[in-house]
């Protein structure tokens, strides 16, 4: 596709912040960056939005920063085609490529679930995630749950990860669970948790060690699938992944958009592995896009607004353990158009 008419591009930073602090491995989060992109044409503008990828220390400032580095280019009329060569994958390139994507169905007069070939989407069932903190804690807040079909638990290799487990396990007795360990753990240590994991029922093991080292897993004996998160990180990690992961995380922020991430989710299965995808949190702005991808997916963790103070209009709707985006929300303005 060649470049079209300018754009007038907007780009700025909001501060969101969490109902409680989550804490994962190495971080603790109270509020988060949000970087907006807006793009406009013929009185018609596109939105997108990204919090960045934390591990790679990206911020709003930096974001933004990136996004104002190509205005000039963007301006004179990008394609969602040119900026996966103009940016690299991040926080910047989701929220521009979102916009692009939310613009570019309202020109066409379609939503961009049809302008990306998918199916009309449907309620995704959702994980909903719980950040690591004392054992009883956890219990207490899994027990508080109670439309809650899914549920997943962050563990930080402090010796302390079976308690949350069987903790939550015991108030949660009959939901899904799965444990992300957000890089906490070597081969050794894994090995050690996996047979609470196997009397908790779990379902699914995440990241269990740092970035580079996901050879030392290869031939490990997991009853449960394992799932890479901060591994995999575009399309081109899918065949190095393949044979020591089941299941491939799909975050856009990591993608760099959708555009990316619905070439990795192609890509992961063509490779026999399965799909999930997850956000950093966000507002119902960055659960649309995702929930797209989500559609491909065999597991959903899209809890990000769940997760904030207050969200935007129209805010996602949870549900008897389901997300629902909102009808008037993120890439459905090209619906009523048609």
């Amino acid at each position: 596709m060649s470049a079209r008419a300018p754009l007038a591009l907007s780009a700025r930073v909001e501060l969101a912040r969490l109902k409680t602090p989550f804490r994962i491995t190495g971080h603790v989060m109270d509020r988060i960056d949000l970087l907006v992109c807006a793009v406009s044409r013929n009185g018609r503008t596109g939105r997108g939005e990204a919090t960045g990828v934390y591990y790679h220390a990206e911020n709003g400032a930096s974001m933004l920063a990136q996004v104002e580095a190509v205005r000039s280019e963007v301006e004179a009329g990008i394609t969602r085609e040119a900026l996966q060569d103009l940016l690299p994958p991040g926080g910047a390139r989701n929220a521009l490529d979102c916009a692009l994507w939310d613009l570019e169905a309202q020109e066409a007069g379609i939503p961009v679930w049809q302008l990306a070939g998918l199916q009309p989407p449907a309620p995704l069932l959702t994980t909903f995630t719980l950040g690591a903190d004392m054992p009883e804690v956890m219990g207490s807040r899994a027990a508080a749950l109670k439309d809650v079909r899914a549920l997943k638990l962050k563990l930080i290799g402090d010796g302390a990860d079976a308690d949350r487990v069987r903790a939550v396990r015991a108030a949660a007795p009959d939901t899904w669970i799965g444990v992300d360990a957000n890089q906490a753990f070597d081969r050794a240590g894994t090995e050690a948790l996996l047979p609470c994991l196997v009397e908790a029922r779990v379902s699914l093991l995440e990241q269990p060690c740092a970035i580079g080292a996901d050879e030392t897993l290869a031939g490990l004996d997991a009853p449960m699938p394992l799932a890479a998160d901060e591994s995999a990180q575009t399309s081109a990690d899918i065949e190095r992944l393949a044979g020591i992961y089941d299941v491939i995380n799909i975050k856009l922020d990591k993608t760099g958009g959708l555009t990316e991430a619905l070439k990795m989710a192609h890509a992961a299965k063509a490779a026999g592995l399965g799909v999930m995808v997850g956000n950093m949190v966000g507002t119902s702005l960055s659960c649309g896009p995702a929930a797209l991808v989500g559609q491909l997916c065999d597991v959903v963790d899209l809890d990000g607004p769940w997760h904030l103070s207050a969200d935007r209009e129209p805010p996602a709707i949870y549900r008897d353990g389901h997300l629902v985006c909102p009808p008037g929300g993120w890439g459905n303005a090209g619906k009523e158009a048609a």
